[in-house]
């Protein structure tokens, strides 16, 4: 009988690593990776192996794993510079619509986007230059006109320019933008630029 228990926590382990490859999600191959662990530190204990169970509980289980989820936190957000003074009446001074179009764009890629502040075009620019961000998006205010004139802001809408550095960025957004009144452009840090509307 208890050979039989012994064979079916065996049989769990190419079972959750076959899970573990063809998870899309990286949090979840997080949660199976774990999983994966303590069936294996439970095999070695089992087999009388103590002092490899214990390694694989601590090592191959819960520091790399805490490891693994510090990376993934980091690595799965775009950083997105702004200016501060874009004029728009939202808390965050973020147009809402594009926004939600650009988290509804990562989020079926596990991303979130983080924004980054910065005074001036200038500084945006250098921030950009120096990897410090993957992308920036500008807009021109519907409210007033080059002029200086004021427009009616029922029937205009702000003009956005998105630029990246990232190529993959650029492939995402540039096939699944959809918003009016946008503009898409790539620039290598080698000086081409390319651009997409």
């Amino acid at each position: 009988m208890n050979d039989t228990y012994f064979y079916l926590i065996i049989a769990l382990m190419p079972l959750s690593a076959s899970m573990l490859v063809f998870q899309t999600n990286p949090y979840h191959a997080l949660v199976v990776r774990g999983i994966l662990g303590a069936i294996s530190a439970l095999v070695y204990a089992l087999l009388g192996a103590a002092d490899v169970a214990l390694t694989e509980a601590l090592v191959g289980t819960m520091l790399s794993i805490t490891l693994y989820a510090v990376a993934v936190r980091s690595s799965l957000v775009m950083r997105l510079g702004i200016l501060k003074d874009n004029l728009h009446p939202t808390p965050t001074g973020f147009p809402p619509e594009l926004l939600e179009h650009l988290r509804q764009i990562f989020h079926k890629r596990h991303m979130r986007i983080e924004l980054v502040p910065y005074e001036d075009m200038h500084t945006l620019q250098e921030a950009l230059e120096a990897k410090e961000i993957h992308a920036t998006c500008t807009w021109d205010s519907p409210l007033e006109s080059p002029t200086g004139e004021e427009i009616n802001s029922s029937t205009s809408s702000p003009t956005y320019h998105t630029t990246t550095r990232v190529q993959r960025i650029y492939d995402i957004i540039r096939t699944e933008l959809s918003l009016p009144a946008t503009s898409l452009s790539y620039v290598n840090l080698t000086g081409t630029q390319e651009k997409h509307k």
